[in-house]
């Protein structure tokens, strides 16, 4: 890929796709890593002697209208504390508003624009629109490793009108998850949870593959035991399970710790069960503790795995932080990701 180490920086308006798509509860931030996984590139652009750069996300499903719930004015704020950066919004993701704030702007100034996904022609790809979002800006930076498997305009249309290059925390993403398709450090567990045997399956595959053990809960693995689904030796489910199935039981949480507990290298991807019902979140709970009591070098991908370690405490002892949960699922199975094909040499 095009790598922002390549690119000439000084004086140039930047345009950063980032994914500050996170969760509101009670309007605290959730998932507050989607902003940190920024910091550095922002850092190395602004070093670089940056003119502005200028921060573009989606929050929610608008559906390609405008949203008062999904703007990213609720998270302005929280963005400024926790990049320690002044940013100004701007109401708009295109446009003469976009426009004038980067025209009469200081050197060094960082704009957060408006939610992308109000405009319906961006998960469209469409071609003019993708031109009118280019238009303000010398350079495109994708940073957003999670939204790269979607063909939009601010991931793939951009690129064909803007010198395009990779954020530093695209290329950590790309580094890590190839580790894991290639090869790593054994004994190596990986862990799969979630509700969908489909999406998930060609990953307990692959991992299968590659690594020592694959560990399975959540309904994934109800619906393995359910279907009689044929899974390699090496693929161990659940042997007792909490109420209706609903959490894997205390048998098989020993089975499973004892497993991290030996590994060098640990990846995790999915709840092992309806972990938001207090009456079962012990399951994944413990894992959490496992994984972060461990010295394995740890990977986490996925929205649900990450805010239990988030709100457990418990990020920081992770190796690394995956942004993305089927941006993930589908690099490490293979698939088409046309965010990265868009910014290949």
């Amino acid at each position: 890929m095009k790598n922002i180490q390549q690119a000439d920086i000084a004086d140039k308006n930047i345009l950063v796709r980032v994914d500050f798509n996170v969760n509101l509860r009670e309007g605290d931030v959730r998932q507050k890593y989607k902003m940190e996984s920024a910091q550095e590139t922002i850092q190395y652009l602004l070093n670089q002697g940056a003119r502005t750069i200028s921060l573009l996300s989606h929050l929610g499903r608008p559906e390609g209208k405008y949203s008062g719930n999904d703007s990213l004015a609720h998270i302005a704020d929280d963005i400024r504390r926790i990049l320690c950066v002044e940013v100004f919004f701007v109401g708009e993701s295109v446009g003469d508003r976009v426009k004038n704030a980067i025209v009469h702007a200081e050197k060094g100034s960082i704009f957060l624009l408006e939610n992308v996904r109000f405009h319906k022609e961006e998960e469209k790809n469409d071609d003019t629109f993708s031109q009118v979002l280019a238009e303000p800006f010398d350079i495109f930076v994708n940073d957003a490793f999670s939204v790269c498997h979607r063909a939009h305009s601010s991931t793939v249309g951009i690129t064909k009108h803007i010198p395009s290059y990779a954020g530093l925390y695209l290329q950590k993403e790309i580094e890590v998850l190839s580790r894991i398709c290639s090869g790593v450090e054994s004994p190596s567990v990986a862990i799969v949870g979630g509700s969908k045997i489909e999406t998930k399956l060609p990953l307990i595959q692959v991992f299968s593959k590659n690594f020592d053990v694959v560990l399975v809960g959540g309904r994934v693995a109800n619906e393995a035991l359910d279907n009689k689904v044929d899974l390699p030796v090496n693929v161990i489910l659940p042997v007792d399970f909490e109420g209706d199935r609903f959490d894997i039981g205390e048998k098989t949480r020993e089975n499973f710790i004892a497993e991290i507990q030996k590994a060098q290298t640990i990846v995790w991807n999915g709840p092992l069960g309806m972990f938001e019902d207090p009456r079962y979140s012990q399951g994944t709970f413990e894992i959490a503790r496992a994984i972060g009591k461990s010295s394995a070098f740890s990977i986490i991908g996925g929205g649900e795995s990450i805010e239990v370690l988030e709100d457990m405490s418990l990020l920081r002892t992770i190796s690394f932080i995956s942004t993305g949960g089927g941006a993930m699922l589908e690099y490490v199975t293979g698939n088409r990701m046309p965010g990265l094909e868009a910014l290949e040499k």
